[in-house]
């Protein structure tokens, strides 16, 4: 270990938006310093343009500020819609609650990361919603060692990330929240209605209630798929405004994220990127047509039952990246089929056969018209087997 290693400690594998992000976040509140809504950090106009991007420009601060650069170029971060974040940004600068919903590996935490950090400075007041998950995550719970030689105290409450975020006036952001059980989702009910969490436990002390600070607000996620898990009530699905986040419809958007967030991983790897991008494009195509239902060509494909995310193709091309990077064996091409197998069997063992059925559709009508590339993903047919 060295002695850099021993003073600051092992590099983390993510930085949180906040942190990975600073730069752009000061510069942009420098940038627009516009009106914006009680305890926000930026306007609504720079959330939506620390998200989308600036579109390749770079903005220019109107007076030198020191420690900031006098020109920045925002990148894009999220690949969808943008008038979907201005629609969710104007429900947040609104303080209702905002339901994400899409098919699993659509982006959505990550965009409900993005408007957190951009709007209150911090992404980190989140519940992981599981079957396992009890009221206290979104009320409160108590140092039961204090708790004991105390008695009910401020000191001996343990705020959970929501009531923290009702304190100070920041978003509270809650993953999956179909996945928790429907009578701890109706703890909610009562804090988006009343804006106040009651502590019976202090009652005839001021924190007996404890009121939402101006800011105060609530992004949930829910998978599509997660429907009828733990189905949210109709009184619930009323205090929250749902934007539904779908699979990126442009093909070359879509090579290009794969491609930066497969190079981030490999990177973290300790190595470079080396997947061709034809390669890239194959593969991207690949979960397109089996995503959708029909090639661009517009021949039909039986769709599997598992969801060919982005997020999977990221994790396939960062496999690809990292076995070109250390276990060198011929083409990297080679190894596609093997890979798209392990995505395709996790849910459904039919599938298989539907993959097999997409080599002999299209993969080999491709292949026939002549593309190197296809050819040879139709000669590695047998690696399906």
């Amino acid at each position: 270990m060295t002695e850099d290693q021993v003073t600051t400690g092992p590099a983390r594998q993510v930085l949180p938006a906040e942190e990975r992000y600073a730069t752009e976040l000061e510069f942009l509140a420098a940038y627009d310093d516009d009106r914006r809504p009680p305890g926000w950090l930026l306007t609504p106009r720079a959330v939506v343009t620390f998200v989308c991007g600036s579109g390749g420009e770079a903005l220019e601060l109107p007076r030198g500020r020191d420690g900031l650069p006098a020109r920045l170029k925002i990148e894009a971060k999220f690949v969808g819609e943008r008038a979907l974040v201005e629609r969710c940004v104007v429900t947040l600068a609104g303080e209702r609650g905002l339901l994400l919903v899409g098919e699993p590996g659509t982006a959505k935490s990550m965009l409900s990361e993005l408007l957190a950090t951009a709007v209150c400075g911090t992404s980190a007041l989140t519940v992981q919603g599981t079957a396992g998950t009890t009221e206290d995550a979104f009320r409160y719970g108590w140092n039961y060692a204090l708790l004991l030689a105390q008695g009910p105290s401020r000191s001996a409450l343990v705020d959970s990330p929501v009531l923290t975020a009702m304190r100070s006036g920041r978003v509270a952001r809650i993953e999956e929240i179909t996945r928790c059980l429907p009578e701890v989702q109706d703890a909610l009910v009562s804090i988006l209605s009343d804006r106040r969490v009651s502590v019976p436990e202090l009652a005839g002390t001021e924190e007996a209630q404890v009121p939402a600070a101006s800011g105060f607000t609530v992004i949930a996620t829910a998978n599509l798929r997660d429907r009828g898990v733990s189905e949210m009530s109709a009184a619930l699905k009323r205090r929250f405004n749902f934007e539904t986040v779908g699979p990126i419809a442009d093909a070359a958007a879509e090579t290009a994220l794969v491609r930066r967030q497969a190079t981030a991983v490999v990177q973290r790897a300790g190595a470079a990127f080396g997947v061709d991008d034809a390669v890239l494009e194959a593969l991207v195509t690949v979960f397109r047509d089996l995503r959708t239902g029909r090639s661009d060509e517009g021949w039909d494909v039986e769709r599997p039952g598992t969801v060919m995310s982005t997020a999977e193709a990221v994790q396939v091309a960062a496999s690809l990246g990292v076995a070109a990077a250390y276990l060198p064996q011929g083409d990297v091409l080679d190894l596609v089929p093997g890979h798209l197998l392990g995505v395709v069997r996790k849910d459904d063992p039919a599938d298989h056969g539907r993959l097999l059925g997409y080599w002999d559709g299209p993969v080999r009508r491709r292949a026939e018209d002549g593309s190197a590339m296809w050819r040879r993903l139709w000669d590695l047919r047998e690696n399906l087997r």
